[in-house]
């Protein structure tokens, strides 16, 4: 019986030691939601060289919702908007965007590019896409907040 208790309480002793040193990794950001673009970046290898605010009536909105993303695009100079739909995912450093179908100068680009991979920066309330060159450079970036 002295067994059987000191084998319990071993047993207790490393179930409560495991439970107190285990480390829960940090949650991840989430980009479900809806999100305005609020400036550019362009750079010059890794290193931001210039911030392009929107100009006065330029909006661009993207959703993203249970792995679908859709975003719209107008400015003052359009008499119609751009648009695009689809799917993604996400990495802890990379966003994949899938373009299904969309305006018409979307729909003549997909002919030649339909898969978008970005470098991603995401925190709480804000993320940034970030295009790279072939070999690997930073050149462009769109920066959004979280609307919703």
């Amino acid at each position: 019986m002295r067994k059987l208790i000191g084998l319990v309480l071993l047993l207790l002793i490393l179930f409560v030691g495991t439970a107190i040193t285990t480390n829960t990794p940090p949650a991840m950001h989430t980009i479900e939601g809806t999100w305005e673009l609020e400036s550019f970046y362009n750079y010059d290898g890794q290193e931001v060289t210039d911030t392009v605010v929107l100009t006065s009536g330029y909006r661009q909105v993207k959703m993203y919702y249970n792995g679908k993303i859709m975003w719209s695009r107008t400015n003052s100079n359009d008499t119609i908007g751009r648009f695009g739909f689809g799917s993604y995912r996400i990495t802890s450093d990379e966003l994949i965007e899938t373009i299904e179908y969309g305006d018409y100068q979307m729909m003549q680009a997909l002919d030649t590019l339909s898969v978008f991979t970005f470098e991603l920066i995401l925190t709480d309330d804000n993320y940034s896409q970030i295009s790279h060159d072939e070999e690997g450079n930073r050149t462009f970036s769109e920066n959004y907040r979280r609307i919703d």
